[in-house]
């Protein structure tokens, strides 16, 4: 896509990134004279801009360049929120966080009645990047790096007060109830576009699933050892610093809520890796994750109510695909997902939370 001022959003006029800057204190009394559009590309739900700024004098503090975040043009009228959803993250969250731990945003705005919605972030690339680029996963030393980042911000929420309070929201009976309905009808245009090409075994597997899902969700709604979750924590949604330092930023806060912490684990590994590499990795992993934990201040939680609770999130990922299916994924990424977490389900014993 080749945009020209003439084609750019609101949010990337001069005059309106002048004002945005300057409420987030990171502008002085200088303008935005003009803005170049350095890189453009879309992502499955959105698109990424990174913008040059040109001011009118040197403005020395003020940021050379910044991402701005918008809908993809093909999402904006469906039902998908995750837009609007990221904004309240960065308008209710953000600002809590002790630590640096995720892209500083100097605007974040949704308009309710178009589904428009716009974040203006940091623009992390020269200090930056991603481990791999998909789906070669990233090193050994560079997962442990990565859990232990993910530790670091669930710890900062664990049991927090603020939890359903003025952060996030209780998933009540009436919300699970809803959620499983919908589940159960994703599932039954899922089993009806695959045929054949979903076993009878899986499927079956999954009606078990969903018989046990009011039981299995009692975890849930204990509102005991919960926290944030990112809920889409692959490893591609984590920066790394360029200089190898701990000053990781987790990004794309679109599924965010309150849960279980192992969920984004299971998320990572569970659902995004192979038999072998898992065998290798998950334990040691998981072991990293909850020393992490605990020398962040959380307590009466045991490596054992770890890896139940690993178990558990690896069985609900067997529902990410069908989720995905419905809100028009890539069958390259469901479909994958689908072959690797049923695998993992053996593997670790998940069935056996069915009976």
């Amino acid at each position: 896509m080749v945009l020209t001022t003439q084609h750019l959003p609101a949010a990337a006029d001069a005059a309106h990134l002048t004002e945005a800057l300057r409420r987030s204190g990171m502008l002085g009394e200088d303008c935005v004279r003009d803005v170049v559009v350095e890189s453009s590309r879309p992502t499955i739900l959105s698109q990424i801009m990174r913008l040059r700024l040109i001011y009118d004098n040197d403005a020395a503090d003020a940021p050379r360049s910044v991402v701005l975040k918008t809908p993809h043009p093909d999402r904006v009228d469906t039902r998908w929120n995750a837009g609007r959803q990221e904004v309240a993250f960065y308008t209710d969250v953000a600002g809590s966080l002790p630590r640096c731990i995720v892209p500083r945003c100097f605007e974040a705005h949704c308009e309710p009645t178009t589904r428009s919605w716009h974040l203006l972030l940091e623009d992390l690339t020269d200090t930056h990047s991603l481990a791999t680029m998909w789906p070669l996963p990233p090193t050994t030393e560079q997962c442990e790096r990565i859990v232990a980042a993910w530790a670091r911000f669930h710890a900062t929420w664990w049991d927090d007060p603020r939890l359903g309070s003025s952060i996030g929201t209780w998933r009540d009976a009436a919300a699970s109830d809803r959620m499983l309905r919908d589940l159960a009808a994703h599932f039954a245009r899922f089993v009806d576009r695959l045929g054949d090409r979903l076993p009878r075994e899986r499927r079956m597997l999954f009606e078990r699933l969903l018989d046990a899902a009011p039981r299995l969700l009692q975890r849930d709604h204990t509102h005991r050892n919960v926290t944030l979750i990112h809920g889409d924590a692959h490893v591609w949604n984590i920066f790394l610093p360029r200089d190898g330092g701990d000053d990781l930023r987790l990004f794309d806060w679109d599924g965010w809520r309150i849960g279980i912490a192992a969920y984004d684990l299971a998320y990572m590994m569970a659902l995004h890796w192979y038999r072998d590499r898992r065998h290798r990795l998950e334990r040691a992993l998981l072991d990293r994750y909850h020393a992490t934990l605990l020398a962040h201040g959380v307590r009466g939680y045991d490596r054992q109510s770890l890896d139940d609770d690993y178990r558990w999130a690896a069985l609900w990922q067997m529902a990410t695909p069908v989720w995905q299916a419905a809100h028009d994924i890539p069958p390259v990424v469901w479909w994958n997902h689908m072959e690797r977490i049923f695998l993992a389900v053996d593997d670790l014993g998940s069935r056996e939370l069915l009976s």
